[in-house]
């Protein structure tokens, strides 16, 4: 019997390449209606003039520290290389091949369709590189797909993994990681430190809209806690990286750095909502926020790695994917709806707007 052609394409936001990509890709990001719900004409204004300013100031000078661009594609091509190790060793009866379609900077979908058409799969499987749904992050994947798809005739069967805050290979991957940075502070520092799960925020208006994304936060953050198996561990989660005028949810980061200076404790920060590192951990957590702490006397900072190409949470991602061979549909990474019925914008409840 013929082996099975699996195509696995791999979602993530994306990032500049180099300092002349920095005010396009902010551009592609402000003009998502998704961010931005403006109409047309509007969010085109506003994109522009963000795209200019942030690509002259605080994006340039983030990127800056980065050598003028994101090591987020590179870091997602190393979680493929191990993802497809990972399919290897489960499974020899299909052939798999990955590929990473990038929402606002190259590879962007509409490339990544058209190559997934030339390899003519049997199958379609899509994974976010976000464990918790966003309508921001993963929708916006998916509605990007779908249209492209449509518009390059790309007909597979395809089955989503939409969401999996609660997968046991990315709590326990994280937990390690918690366990060993916070090991090391309590070492160095002869006092219990405070574990800060650090989200990126969102306005407080689209979570009022029923988008899941803060309660799945949540819910990861409380599971990860738990799993470090640490006795009376001191833990609260935060959101960093706030922009513009709109009320966002919280507490924010910084807030959270007040009050552990307040109290005298030493921070471990995990980016709990991010999968691999790039801009928002490396600069704004190890450098910018490292800054900040310092200024207010919090001089015991400890960030947490991501999860990345851990071994553990790797092989969560390949057992999700096994799951949904020969599947079709949107699902949870447990194949029913997590979110309590109250976010109307659950993907799964939306799904029918979604599914192609």
């Amino acid at each position: 019997m013929s082996k099975k052609k699996i195509a696995i394409v791999l979602m993530n936001l994306g990032g500049p390449d180099k300092a002349e990509s920095i005010k396009p890709f902010l551009f592609n990001f402000f003009m998502d209606k998704n961010i931005i719900g403006a109409p047309l004409p509007i969010r085109f204004a506003v994109a522009k003039l963000i795209s200019i300013r942030r690509s002259k100031r605080e994006a340039g000078d983030s990127y800056g520290e980065l050598g003028d661009k994101s090591p987020l594609l590179e870091n997602t091509g190393k979680q493929a290389d191990e993802l497809l190790k990972a399919l290897q060793k489960k499974s020899k009866d299909n052939d798999y091949k990955i590929f990473i379609a990038m929402r606002y900077w190259h590879p962007m979908t509409d490339e990544v369709v058209q190559n997934v058409k030339a390899y003519d799969p049997d199958q379609v499987i899509i994974m976010p590189l976000y464990p918790q749904f966003s309508t921001t992050t993963t929708r916006s994947s998916l509605q990007t797909w779908k249209k492209m798809a449509k518009k390059f005739d790309l007909k597979k069967p395809t089955a989503t993994v939409c969401c999996y805050p609660w997968d046991e290979g990315f709590i326990t991957a994280s937990a390690e990681n918690v366990k060993k940075i916070y090991a090391l502070a309590k070492k160095e520092t002869n006092k219990a430190p405070r574990v800060l799960f650090s989200a990126h925020g969102l306005p407080e208006k689209i979570i009022k809209k029923g988008d899941p994304y803060q309660w799945q936060c949540e819910q990861s953050a409380e599971k990860i806690a738990e799993a470090t198996g640490i006795k009376d561990l001191d833990w609260q989660i935060c959101y960093q990286s706030r922009v513009g005028p709109l009320k966002w949810i919280g507490p924010s980061t910084e807030e959270a750095l007040h009050k552990a200076a307040h109290d005298k404790v030493p921070v471990v920060i995990l980016p709990h909502a991010f999968t691999q590192e790039h801009v928002e951990t490396l600069v704004e957590i190890e450098i910018e926020y490292r800054e900040e702490a310092e200024k207010m006397g919090l001089h015991d900072f400890y960030r947490v790695p991501v999860v990345g190409t851990n071994e553990i949470f790797i092989g969560g991602l390949a057992d999700m994917i096994m799951a949904r061979i020969g599947d079709t549909g949107i699902k949870s990474d447990v194949g029913a709806p997590l979110c309590p019925s109250g976010y109307k914008e659950c993907c799964m409840r939306q799904a029918h707007k979604l599914e192609f």
